[in-house]
């Protein structure tokens, strides 16, 4: 390629844009009882999913996610040259058996809440390079899953606080193809992030945590593009859409941003507010987990790109790089966040 696709010190801005050529969503009851939730592809009516615990159910919402992807492609397994492809829980456990009975060739990912960022970036690369014609991105999380995991049984019946966000119980899978191909949306570039500690150690406060990392990842994405203050605030991005921050880290970042001389809360958005209804179902501070930024990418972003409603945004999934042993040492809670800019076809 002619074009030198690196731009600055961390983004790409791909010559020929990958496309998503269709994705999948499946939530759980609490999901899809929320403001999206006509827009899941499914909602299951049982969160165990039929299985014996709440880590097969997690897997097996992988399963159903991929297949409803590739099904909305016209796609078949043997198809797919790779899936990039993770979760919250210790080994990737819900991916690795999730991923088993698919037969395509696994990246397994750990990037906390922003893995469906990560999976796309990395999608997105390989099929530009020429590695593969059709790769998956998917990420998944289970509210029981990672209480069990990150904090209490749920028969505890501990308290939560106003800052805590909810994990939320969903998968989203979406297949990227070459640059030409029909598609929903066009993957135009990628501003991969790296990790920011602010010395936060809340866990009952990611949005804190994590708001640093999605502040990082903007400001880098605007500088390697050159995008200034005055085509940001002119509708540059049409969104800035964080994974999940919620209430507070939105804010967060709101106020980052700010001290930058940037007001950006016209245009910013957050997957963890939008995902539940505040009013009606006590979330706290909004939702969070792998699959709060995949459903609401699934259900909400793509289709309103599609649609032409919003021509450009930055996707920006953040994720919260804490562990039960960094924690339980008395670690704080660096955070990081993935761009990736998804365009409307045929710009």
């Amino acid at each position: 390629m002619d074009m030198e696709q690196k731009k600055g010190r961390a983004s790409i801005l791909f010559e020929h844009p990958p496309v998503i050529k269709s994705v999948g969503t499946v939530s759980g009851t609490r999901e899809g009882q929320g403001p999206l939730g006509r827009f899941f592809d499914s909602v299951e009516p049982d969160d165990k999913m039929g299985m014996e615990n709440w880590e097969e159910a997690e897997s097996a919402m992988q399963e159903k996610a991929a297949g409803l992807a590739l099904k909305k492609g016209k796609l078949t397994e043997q198809e797919m040259d790779y899936s990039f492809a993770g979760d919250l829980l210790g080994q990737l456990i819900a991916t690795s058996f999730g991923s088993g009975s698919l037969h395509v060739p696994l990246f397994g990912l750990y990037g906390a809440c922003s893995t469906m960022g990560e999976a796309l970036g990395l999608g997105a690369m390989t099929v530009n390079a020429g590695y593969g014609k059709n790769v998956l991105a998917m990420a998944s999380s289970h509210f029981a899953t990672a209480e069990k995991e990150f904090r209490f049984p749920l028969a505890y019946g501990n308290q939560r606080p106003k800052s805590a966000t909810w994990t939320v119980t969903g998968c989203g899978a979406a297949v990227i193809g070459k640059h030409g191909e029909k598609g929903i949306a066009q993957i135009a570039g990628i501003t991969t992030g790296q990790v920011v500690d602010a010395g936060v150690r809340d866990s009952m406060n990611m949005g804190a945590a994590m708001a640093p990392a999605a502040f990082h990842t903007v400001m880098q994405n605007l500088k390697d593009l050159e995008i200034t203050k005055e085509q940001l605030e002119g509708g540059w991005y049409d969104k800035i859409i964080t994974g999940d921050l919620g209430k507070i880290g939105k804010q967060a970042l709101a106020d980052l941003l700010r001290n930058e001389g940037l007001e950006a809360e016209g245009f910013l958005m957050d997957c963890g507010v939008e995902i539940y209804d505040n009013q009606k179902q006590d979330t706290h501070a909004g939702g969070s987990g792998c699959g709060c930024s995949a459903l609401v990418l699934g259900a909400l972003i793509l289709p309103n790109i599609q649609a032409g409603i919003w021509k450009r945004v930055l996707f920006v999934p953040t994720g919260a790089l804490l562990s039960t042993v960094s924690f339980n040492e008395g670690q704080t809670i660096p955070g990081i966040a993935h761009g990736v800019i998804l365009e409307r076809m045929g710009k």
